[in-house]
């Protein structure tokens, strides 16, 4: 019998907590991606140990009574008086606090998103053992001092391409002496962004096509000399500016342009899978070595026709339009 009620308290516990996030959501609304925590919306519960620490407290008045001591009476009341300033401590360690939500880089289905938040502390006390929470994932714990701001991560598992929505969050404290728990819910309207799994083994990409007379090739080309650039780990000794760096101390890089560039094509309808997640990880594959090698690379699936390029900002944008096909806000 006390194993069925250990496997059903969990279920209920589960239950009753999205309960009461649905009510909380309902009463708060939508919060802005800048919130500032009042009272109104700061819940407190005892603790397993603060309900020991009340049980305990009432055994002790009852004895009190019961032999009319007043060693005992100035004991116990003084208990009781200490958990009632806990309760408040507790609740006004979170009250006042501004939290801003400060980014998530995307990620590979499979992978963790870190959605990160700043929490700022603007009143002239600390703040102690303030920390974010999931259903299922914790943050640091750290201590706010006054006018400090500090950074929280928050993980949330990537299972799926796509958007990745992060409708609900919490902040709590335990502090002092862990009798109470005061937590604040935060429904903020934001996401991250999940790109397709590259896949483990893909078949070659298709044949490079050779452009004569078109633009030159800033990263690859060896034929003249286009300008200086900052230096970057992995460059060659040979196309450092030596003479530039003795003069003012500036590490450079020589920077050469040719005048014949190739370019590859990722062609949706090309790929050879039936499955279309498996197309998508063939085309992330694709994507991922052609960046490395810094080669010009398009990309086009249906509706999207990405022009070749090369760098981050043409890989981001590849990826994402990889990771949103079929969304219809994408």
């Amino acid at each position: 019998m006390r194993t069925a009620f250990s496997a059903i308290l969990p279920g209920l516990k589960s239950a009753a907590s999205r309960r009461a996030g649905r009510w909380a959501a309902k009463r708060q609304g939508k919060d802005a991606t800048a919130t500032q925590l009042a009272a109104r919306r700061t819940y407190i519960l005892p603790t397993g140990v603060g309900l020991v620490y009340a049980l305990t407290t009432f055994a002790m008045l009852l004895g009190s009574m019961n032999y009319n001591n007043n060693l005992s009476f100035l004991l116990t009341f003084l208990l009781i008086a200490l958990g009632f300033v806990a309760m408040h401590q507790c609740q006004r360690n979170l009250v006042g606090l501004e939290i801003s939500f400060a980014g998530v880089e995307p990620v590979f289905a499979g992978g963790t998103a870190q959605f990160r938040f700043a929490v700022s502390n603007h009143s002239k006390n600390t703040r102690f053992r303030i920390g974010l929470y999931l259903d299922k994932a914790d943050s640091e714990i750290q201590d706010l001092l006054p006018g400090e701001s500090k950074v929280y991560a928050l993980p949330l598992a990537a299972l799926q391409r796509g958007r990745l929505p992060l409708p609900r969050f919490g902040m709590r404290s335990v502090f002092p002496f862990e009798l109470f728990r005061a937590w604040a819910w935060l429904h903020m309207d934001i996401e991250g962004l999940v790109y397709p799994r590259p896949a483990e083994t893909a078949p070659s990409p298709p044949p490079s096509q050779l452009a004569l007379g078109h633009r030159q090739h800033d990263a690859r080309g060896e034929e003249d000399f286009a300008g200086l650039r900052r230096f970057v780990n992995g460059d060659s000794p040979r196309n450092v500016a030596w003479k530039v760096y003795a003069r003012n101390g500036q590490l450079l890089s020589k920077q050469f342009a040719g005048a014949d560039i190739s370019s590859q094509w990722f062609d949706f309808d090309a790929v050879a899978a039936s499955d279309l997640e498996k197309r998508l990880s063939i085309l992330t594959r694709w994507v991922i070595d052609a960046d490395r090698t810094r080669e010009d690379y398009g990309l086009r699936m249906p509706g999207v026709a990405i022009a070749p390029a090369h760098g981050e900002a043409h890989r981001n944008r590849c990826l994402r339009a990889l990771a949103l096909f079929g969304d219809a806000d994408g």
